[in-house]
């Protein structure tokens, strides 16, 4: 794909999706990457690029339910740390496998090589990506497909296989996106820009691109007419939320995040930073065409054209351009069209509903503030920074200086107007930890509300690492607690999810079981935000993680304590 928003996709036909019923072992995957800087066109101009042995994106990872992967990573960066986030991979009973900077591991050092090793305990669609700094915005990232154990079946057939892996993609450097942000006063780096189209006939502004090199030639989906196709679609987006769309099909969604759902049919799919789904598509059209894949911007006024692709109706040459115009993304700020998406989104019959009641309660008030002429993001007024040392070895050794005593509020004040600007716009910072008992049952509320300037409410979506949770529900303006949004909550078919979206000035509720003893992240995916300090931890049961490898967090305190004598 040409354009930024399209920056990476792999292709697979298979010859079936049904799965033999023999027995069989679960395997041991080995790989040996080396992490580097390197010079890529995605869209034509050549950057530097953050890829993995000579790749960009990174080598797809491919297991069954239950293997072991083991990656023998090298950091050839020369100047900075490294660490990949195996994203929507529980990590169960392996915390310190994460690959979160800061919170579950320290930074791979330049020069240095650490052997991430974990088991891939569910089938579905996953990525991985960086999480140090905002590598990720700088190309680090790849897919991660997880087909079901040997002598299981998907509850669903197809025919053959499709992997689109979205993104968008700046020219400024992260370094130079980091200061920006940083800067007093911000200093916005704006929005993934590109003014060149596949279909420039029908897109206004826009002029044809020219491919000049194999590393920006268009994305093309071979397909044959008459079967039916699973297409794995995720975003590692660091900004832009997306929308995909195919020409004259429609869509069956049958999973997000590694979770089955109960199949419906769309014409477009809304796709926010950290999504990932399987859809299935039937190539029922007139054999004789090709058909745009178009791949829009949601939530933000774009500046640039959709990307596009090419579904190839094969023997037709993959050159053929399709006859009819592409697909046309919704109006970016019609959230009605996202919300009607989303609520569609329900879990498959058999999936494990959630406990009928909480323990805890916890309600995050998500603003955008000042502190000392910079611009923050803030969670219950509070801006995420994380420490030199890894929470899990620091907290695993119990150090005093680990947590401030002061513990993060878990709610915030009924009487704060969502809707406007903050009366006190200062925050400060904090590290946001919030300690959680083992095998307790936690809601957590994100509440959206408006940002510094008036009439604005961005678009967030949440990750949790180590979990999945339930989506219970939805709502519109401030959330009260009271009878009426608990009416709005869906305790009978909840989907499964680590990623959810906040939508503008509305709540989110989300309901999950605190049983994998670690110490994990959950944050807004998009980078600046994220960076901005739009994130908290949850140190939940510590005490009962199993011996740390040294080298996961032999940095910053815990390195001291480990030369003086304690134990992990």
């Amino acid at each position: 794909m040409r354009l930024p928003l399209l920056a990476a996709v792999c292709c697979a036909l298979l010859a079936s999706a049904a799965r033999p019923h023999c027995a069989a072992a679960a395997k041991a995957r080995h790989f040996k990457w080396e992490i580097s800087n390197m010079f890529w066109s995605p869209d034509c101009e050549e950057k530097v690029v953050i890829g993995i042995n000579g790749q960009f994106p990174g080598p797809t990872i491919r297991a069954r339910a239950g293997d072991t992967i083991h990656v023998e990573l090298k950091n050839a960066l020369h100047t900075e740390g490294v660490v990949i986030h195996w994203h929507g991979i529980r990590q169960i009973g392996t915390p310190w496998m994460d690959g979160t900077a800061a919170i579950s591991q320290c930074a791979i050092n330049p020069e240095e090589t650490f052997t991430y090793r974990f088991v891939v305990d569910k089938p579905g669609t996953y990525f991985y990506h960086g999480h140090y700094g905002m590598q990720r915005a700088a190309g680090l990232y790849g897919s991660l497909i997880v087909d079901v154990a040997e002598g299981e079946e998907e509850p669903f057939k197809y025919d053959g296989e499709l992997n689109l892996l979205l993104s968008d993609w700046y020219h400024e450097s992260i370094h130079t996106q980091m200061v920006a942000l940083s800067s007093k006063p911000l200093r916005w780096i704006g929005e993934p820009q590109f003014n060149c189209s596949m279909a420039a006939a029908h897109t206004p502004g826009a002029t044809q691109c020219a491919a000049v090199n194999r590393q920006c030639a268009p994305v093309v989906l071979p397909v044959q007419p008459n079967k039916t196709y699973r297409l794995r679609v995720a975003s590692t987006t660091s900004l832009a939320s997306l929308n995909l769309a195919i020409g004259n099909h429609k869509m069956t969604v049958v999973e997000a995040d590694g979770n089955y759902v109960d199949p419906f049919a769309a014409d477009d799919i809304d796709i926010y930073s950290g999504d990932s789904y399987s859809v299935l598509l039937t190539t029922d059209q007139d054999p004789s065409s090709n058909y745009w894949v178009s791949v829009g911007v949601r939530g933000r006024l774009p500046k640039t054209a959709p990307a596009l692709a090419v579904l190839n109706y094969r023997p037709n040459r993959a050159s053929k351009l399709p006859a009819l115009a592409p697909p046309v993304t919704p109006a970016w700020d019609d959230y009605e069209h996202s919300k009607a998406f989303t609520f569609r989104i329900r879990a498959r019959a058999g999936t494990p509903p959630p406990p009928a009641t909480a323990d805890r309660r916890i309600e995050l008030l998500n603003t955008q503030n000042r502190m000392d002429g910079r611009t923050k993001w803030s969670i219950n007024n509070v801006s995420m920074v994380l420490p030199a040392t890894p929470y899990l070895g620091s907290l695993k050794l119990g150090l005093k200086s680990t947590l401030a005593a002061a513990r993060p509020a878990e709610t915030f004040s009924r009487g704060y107007d969502v809707r406007q600007p903050p009366a006190n716009p200062n925050t400060t910072a904090g590290d946001n930890v919030y300690v959680l008992a083992y095998n307790t049952t936690v809601d957590v509320v994100l509440q959206n509300a408006n940002a510094l300037a008036h009439n604005v409410s961005e678009v967030h979506p949440w990750h949790l690492h180590g979990h999945d949770f339930w989506v219970l529900g939805y709502g519109e303006g401030p959330y009260r607690g009271d009878a009426a949004d608990e009416a709005r909550l869906n305790l009978r078919d909840p989907p499964l999810r680590n990623t959810a979206v906040i939508f503008p000035y509305g709540w989110t509720a989300l309901r999950f079981v605190a049983d994998n003893p670690g110490v994990w992240a959950f944050h807004c995916h998009i980078e600046p935000h994220l960076h901005m300090g739009m994130g908290v931890v949850f140190a939940e049961a510590v005490d009962r993680v199993g011996k740390v490898p040294k080298e996961a967090v032999s940095c910053g305190a815990t390195a001291s304590a480990l030369m003086n004598g304690d134990h992990l």
